[in-house]
């Protein structure tokens, strides 16, 4: 038989980068008397095979491409293509043609990239993220003990920058000794930063509270009745009417809790009070009584009235 030479896939400097969801087998304390398993979002460099990483909240849209604003501000670059598989958040395939998300198509405008959705069963196509996650389960988390997703992410920041300094066994060199030509061929990041990507607006009901995800957080008491602007991200959850502050909290990442600012609820206190005095007062107001024969008088109901008309 001929010889059937089999073909190699190389990457070009800045042309890719491997994108995948890790799920760590480790409980995470998440506040509250919670723990969980929350998603890992993994990326790895075509050229160089620098991997970065970060733990996000959910696997939701808006909290996967904040994710990923944030693990490329680190990089201060942006590769040509990005590749991710069938992620829900991310894009489906149909009928054989790839279809992004709302969110991931803004996304992609904004960064001028590409998104590739790799076809159904077909892990090979990112082989370089898969091996990099059963790297960081087998490498990184033996041994490591974490008290919040907080404490992960800095313990795993500092893990990366020496796992990014060791030789690489396929490449035989050092990622971070290729990541200069990578990221010299990559794109710029836009020159303003975008906005938080949870965003909604809501009018602020009697109980002053806005829900985002599972989680509801308070608002200042004089935003009732208003309609005002909700923007979070994986750190901050803030709400704005008129362009003033009137809420800001720290992301809960515990499922279905209540988050109040103490001086929201003083505020709140001070209304009720406020409210039930003027109701005192308005009660202690005397009010006339209607003279109700004069109606029978004036549709001539009663006797001597002129009669029935």
């Amino acid at each position: 038989m001929p010889a059937d030479p089999v073909s190699r896939t190389a990457y070009q400097p800045g042309e890719l980068a491997q994108c995948d969801l890790w799920f760590p087998p480790v409980d995470i304390p998440l506040g509250f008397g919670q723990t969980g398993r929350p998603p890992v979002l993994v990326m790895v460099a075509g050229y160089s095979r620098v991997i970065t990483a970060r733990m996000l909240p959910s696997r939701q849209a808006a909290d996967l491409v904040s994710g990923h604003w944030d693990l490329l501000s680190g990089w201060n670059a942006v590769p040509r293509a990005l590749v991710w598989d069938n992620e829900a958040a991310v894009g489906r395939r149909r009928e054989g043609r790839a279809v992004l998300g709302h969110e991931f198509a803004a996304l992609a405008g904004l960064l001028a990239c590409k998104v590739i959705l790799c076809r159904p069963r077909d892990p090979e196509a990112k082989g370089l993220v898969e091996r990099a996650n059963g790297y960081l389960e087998t490498s990184f988390l033996p041994g490591r003990v974490f008290t919040s997703p907080a404490d992960f992410n800095t313990q795993l920041a500092g893990w990366l920058e020496v796992a990014n300094r060791r030789v690489h066994r396929t490449l035989e060199a050092r990622p971070a000794e290729r990541w200069e030509a990578d990221r010299a061929a990559m794109l710029p990041l836009p020159p303003t930063s975008p906005p938080r990507w949870w965003q909604t607006s809501v009018r602020i009901g009697r109980d002053h509270y806005i829900r985002l995800d599972t989680c509801d957080y308070s608002v200042a008491p004089a935003a009732i009745g208003r309609i005002v602007r909700i923007e979070a991200d994986t750190e901050t959850v803030r709400a704005h009417l008129d362009g003033r502050l009137v809420a800001e909290h720290a992301r809960c990442w515990a499922r279905h809790q209540t988050l109040t600012d103490p001086d929201h609820a003083e505020a709140a206190t001070a209304m009720r009070r406020q409210y039930r005095q003027s109701g005192a007062a308005s009660a202690a107001v005397e009010v006339a009584q209607p003279d109700l024969p004069a109606y029978d008088r004036v549709f001539h109901l009663i006797e001597g009235g002129g009669g029935q008309e």
